[in-house]
């Protein structure tokens, strides 16, 4: 992952702004899950690296974007760029990311190119899907599903068909292999953000519901409640709940088996993402996230 880190300092040193330069030293750099598959299907060498470099800038983007439009203090349990350089100085960073991203991306084959860019478009429709449904408790299983495969799966599916593409390997069977994983990961993380604490997650546990995000554990919680505790979970939607709130919520979770359901979900998603490849390094990729802890 160093030679990545190198290159990305290189791609903003390219840019010749200490402003950027200072706030991008401030970014946490995160799992760089999207590199590590790249390397995986297309080993090191200098198009890898440039590649991995590429999609961590489009990501990290992504990520700044979304930190404003949550109003987020942390990411990764520091201070995040809108907190400490403000919302104008966070997007505009992110832009510039974004930009310096599809300029070097331009540098690779057209397939390449356009298959990277198609993604981009597809998670930037993802991030404005999470803002719509952010507006009333969402319900419909079927649109979290295409929000979370706009908004996380679809860069680790293109990440995965691109680094198929540079070594000649198949793009299609690598791109199920990637998307199915991405949506995989996404609910780990939202099961997370139930069952984990402050100190591992870098932010308030059950902060996802505060912040009006319905995510898989709550639509499965509804479908499995009543007619009043659908509404008093309805009620405690984005809202900065008591401990007897949370509590509550923790007892209905518990009582409907929602979390066991949930993992279920995420790994039978998971086996999707195995059977699409042969390659054992994939393999433990699907097996470290489905149990990870953070």
């Amino acid at each position: 992952m160093n030679k990545i880190d190198d290159k990305l300092n290189e791609f903003i040193a390219q840019l010749d702004y200490s402003v950027v330069s200072d706030m991008f030293a401030k970014i946490s750099s995160g799992k760089k899950l999207r590199s590590k598959l790249i390397y995986k299907i297309a080993g090191d060498d200098e198009k890898s690296v440039r590649l991995c470099a590429v999609v961590e800038l489009i990501h990290l983007a992504s990520l700044l974007h979304d930190d404003v439009i949550d109003n987020a203090s942390l990411r990764r349990g520091k201070a995040s760029i809108n907190a400490l350089f403000g919302n104008k100085n966070a997007i505009m960073l992110g832009d510039t990311l974004y930009s310096k991203g599809f300029f070097e991306l331009s540098k690779f084959d057209k397939k390449i190119a356009s298959l990277i860019s198609d993604a981009v478009c597809k998670l930037s429709l993802g991030e404005l899907m999470d803002v719509e449904l952010s507006k009333a408790f969402n319900s419909d299983e079927n649109a979290y599903f295409r929000m979370i495969y706009y908004k996380t799966a679809v860069l680790i599916e293109a990440a995965s068909g691109a680094a198929a593409l540079l070594v000649g390997a198949d793009e299609n069977s690598h791109k199920e292999y990637g998307k199915n994983l991405g949506i995989a990961f996404q609910i780990i993380d939202d099961i997370l953000d139930i069952t984990s604490d402050e100190a591992t997650l870098g932010k308030p546990a059950m902060s996802d519901f505060k912040e009006g995000k319905s995510t898989l554990p709550y639509i499965l919680l509804f479908k499995a409640q009543n007619e009043s505790q659908k509404e008093r979970l309805k009620a405690l939607f984005a809202k900065d709940l008591s401990a007897d709130e949370l509590s509550w919520l923790k007892e209905q979770f518990n009582k409907y088996k929602i979390i066991e359901k949930s993992v279920q979900i995420a790994k039978d998603y998971a086996d999707k993402a195995l059977s699409a490849v042969s390659n054992a390094e994939l393999k433990e990729v699907v097996n470290a996230m489905i149990n990870r802890k953070f």
